[in-house]
Parts: structure tokens; sequence; C-alpha cells
């Protein structure tokens, strides 16, 4: 059989995902065909082959990370108003769309006077960059919240953010470029924002163009439509990209920032900032509960619904997304210092924190049983749903069957209750209402496919 015909072109830049079915070949440094690399560098093909890869990387690498994205906001400009101080303490109010090259309005003039210039470093300049001092007073009659640019920059900035964790926007500051500013790379803040958002005001503007760099070495421009009326234009970016303004040929462009961070209902995530508090009156109600607990593990129900697969996910996975009292108890414990976790549980039996809910068929002489070994979340051809409760199944199970599950659930890692210096609340008081069930399914010994009930407990010592 004749050797494998190596690459036309072995020097090009190798594609970042490959196809499995391709064989992959490593050849000696050094060993090349001296006549190909004298034809390559006038071959059509081959320069064609080169671009239009170097053009499929670009695409591939700025799919993989966006760090900038531009908006409109539909919002009639006439409906705008800015309240601002001056620095003599008088208030003003600026209204909106604005041509300074047509009628320049007094409070313009005003709030110019009230700001600050930039520290620049690029030298002469027509005029110098500015921004409204935060210790005074602004206002604005747009908000963030009554539009969906923060769900925008949630879905291409952070597509990975996980549940239970949301933007907010806090405003930061507001900036002018009067025409032939000076280009100045503005200094990145030392807040704990994840992202900007710069929403331009209809103040009409030439040139001016918004240019962001990101951490490496990639560029964004956005040209804009000049503080034109009819739509309100924004652009938002990643905390660690490096931004300017080029300079303004003719015209005033206005920005408002705002300072967008990551929050989260639950104490647990990226950022550790939950957005509730539990009450007085539940701490109240909660402190001698634990007074009286000291030295002891004490272990609660959870009572939402989550819609997982504990064999599949980690009973700890659930925190970001804990809901109504489960979510108020696990913030109420947090504050006093402890360490909650969260804990699959079934028919008086626990699995460890860090261990989810095993169950595997091991019944060699079963005709089932090489199914039952397959995972759970692909018997019968497709994922099933969850599974849930003490030792119950979707089908009345009998003495037999409740052993069967047994040995299966100790196989799986779950220890007695009974071991353990667990106290389950519930065994002291009764607990209202129903408490949390997730479904895990397992084939049984009659070759069926059944859903174990299993339950999550909050467990919590108490030093």
């Amino acid at each position: 059989m004749s050797s494998p015909t190596p690459s036309r072109y072995p020097d090009l830049p190798v594609p970042r995902t490959q196809s499995v079915s391709e064989f992959e070949i490593e050849h000696p440094k050094g060993i090349s065909s001296p006549s190909k690399q004298r034809r390559r560098g006038s071959d059509p093909e081959y320069e064609t082959q080169a671009a239009y890869r170097a053009a499929l990387a670009a695409l591939v690498s700025a799919k993989a990370r966006p760090f900038a994205i531009s908006g409109r906001v539909p919002l009639d400009s006439v409906n705008l108003k800015l309240f601002f101080r001056s620095q003599s303490g008088i208030s003003h109010s600026l209204d909106f769309p604005i041509d300074v090259d047509v009628d320049m309005p007094p409070a313009l003039d005003t709030l110019i006077a009230a700001c600050l210039p930039h520290p620049s470093t690029s030298g002469y300049a027509e005029n110098e960059t500015l921004y409204y001092p935060p210790s005074l007073p602004l206002t604005a009659t747009l908000e963030l919240a009554n539009h969906p640019i923060l769900e925008a920059v949630r879905n291409t900035l952070f597509p990975a953010l996980p549940v239970g964790h949301y933007l907010t926007a806090v405003r930061d500051k507001l900036e002018l470029w009067p025409k032939g500013n000076a280009t100045t790379v503005q200094s990145r803040p030392l807040d704990n924002r994840v992202a900007t958002v710069l929403v331009t005001l209809p103040v009409r503007f030439r040139g001016g163009t918004l240019v962001v760099r990101s951490v490496d070495g990639m560029e964004e421009k956005f040209y804009g439509r000049g503080g034109k009326g009819g739509d309100i234009e924004w652009a938002a970016f990643l905390s660690d990209c490096d931004y300017e303004i080029q300079p303004v040929r003719s015209g005033c462009r206005m920005t408002i920032s705002y300072a967008v961070q990551v929050k989260s209902f639950g104490p647990a995530g990226i950022q550790p900032d939950p957005l509730i508090t539990p009450s007085d009156r539940f701490l109240d109600i909660l402190s001698p509960v634990l007074n009286m607990s000291r030295g002891r593990r004490i272990a609660f129900y959870l009572t939402g619904e989550y819609g997982v697969n504990p064999g599949e996910v980690l009973a700890e996975s659930l925190v970001p997304s804990l809901k109504g009292g489960d979510s108020i108890l696990y913030h109420a414990l947090k504050l006093y210092k402890l360490s909650p976790e969260l804990r699959w549980t079934a028919g008086g039996y626990i699995w460890a924190v860090d261990h989810t809910v095993e169950f595997v068929n091991e019944a060699a002489d079963s005709p089932t049983a090489s199914v039952a070994r397959q995972p759970l979340s692909i018997l019968s051809g497709a994922r099933l749903p969850p599974i849930r409760g003490p030792f119950s199944s979707g089908s009345e199970p009998g003495e037999d069957e409740n052993d069967d599950v047994r040995q299966r659930v100790v196989k799986g890692g779950a220890v007695p209750i009974t071991e353990t210096d667990i106290a389950i609340v519930s065994d002291i008081v009764t607990f209202p209402g129903l408490i949390t069930k997730e479904r895990v399914p397992f084939v049984s010994s009659m070759g069926e496919i059944e859903k174990l009930v299993v339950n999550v407990l909050m467990v919590v010592y108490v030093p």
C-alpha cells in the first residue's frame, strides 16, 4: 500500500477544530519539498485558502468571547430630561434633543461650567474632555430598569452566568466630549463591576467614535448615529476592557455610564452578594433554636420544587436556586456565620454532601442487567424526568422491592440517618406543608422503569 499523500499546504494554520475522521500525522521538522515552497508564493489557490482560513479563525475567535456589544432603546428624546445642580447650589434641568451648532441651551452652558476636566496625556487639544463631579446630585428620567438592556448584556457577555445570579446597574458618571476633544484612554474603575454600559444622550455630534479594546488586544469600534433623535444608543463592554472616545469633529458627545454588577439571591456563586436579607423577626425566631442546638447537627427539609435529577447533580448545586423559605433560612444561617450544606435523603438514608444518588442494578442474571448498567439519563433512549421520596416509587412497591431498593441505596454510598449525629427538625415537631421531592429513574427487579423519590435536607452544625 502506498504511503499517505502529504498535505498540499502543510504550513497553513491548523484549524481550531479538526474532523475526528482524519488521521493526524506529525512530520519531522525540516523535511519539505523545496520546489513546492517556491511555487506557493505565487499560487493563487494557496493564497485564497490561506485568506479564507484566516477569516474563519478571526470569526471563530470573535464568536468565542464577545467583549463588547451595542444597541438602541426606542425612546422619544423629547421625553428625556436631565436634572443637575451647579457649583453654586442652584438646580437646573436640561431638555433634549440638543444641537449645539444650531442653539446652545443656557442649561448646557451651566452644566459644562460645573464639570471637571479629565486628566490628559495626549498633548495639545482644542477642548478638554469633561465629567460631572460625582459629589453633585444628578438625575435622569432614563432608567435602565425600564428597558431590557441588562438582559441583552447578560445574554451576550455573560451567557454562562449561573442560575440565581442577576445583573444590576448603578449610575457611574456623566461625561462630555466637546468639539476637538483630546483622545484619552479612560482608566479602569477599581470597584467590583463586571461590565460598563455607556448611554449616548441625544446631543448631535460628528466623529467621536467609541473604541473598546479587550485584554487580548482585540478592538471594537462603535460609530453610532451622532446623537440623532428617535432612539437612544447604548454600548456595553467587560470591565477588563479599555475604552476611549476619538476626537469629535463638531457638536458635543454626552454620555452617562453605568457600572454593571452581579448580584445573587443565594450567598454562593461568582460574587456572594445576596439581594435579600432575612427580617429581624425571622432572625429572632431562629436565634433561640440555634442557642438550644449548640453542639448538635440539625437538618431541615427543603420545601421548594427545583426540577433536577439527584442522580446527575449534587444537592449543593441547588444553593444559587433556593427560593421561598428555603432561601430565607439559608441566608439566615449564613448571617450567623454557620455553614449549612444540602444533602440528598430517601427512606431514612442520607448521602454525603459530595455524592449524587447513585442507583445501579447489579443483578447479573437479570435479563435487564445490561440495560440497568447504562447511565440513568439514557434509559429508554431518552432523558427521563427526575424522581423523589422516602423509599417510594411510581408504583406501589412490595416488601421485596423495598429490600431491593435499600440494597441499591446502600451500595450507592448512602448511610442510615440513625447512624449519624443528624437530628431532623420534622422528627421533633410536625412539619407543615409539602417537602421537596426530586426523582431518580431506575430499572426495577421486574425490568420496569420506576422512579425513586428523593428529598433534600439542609444540614448545619451549631458549635
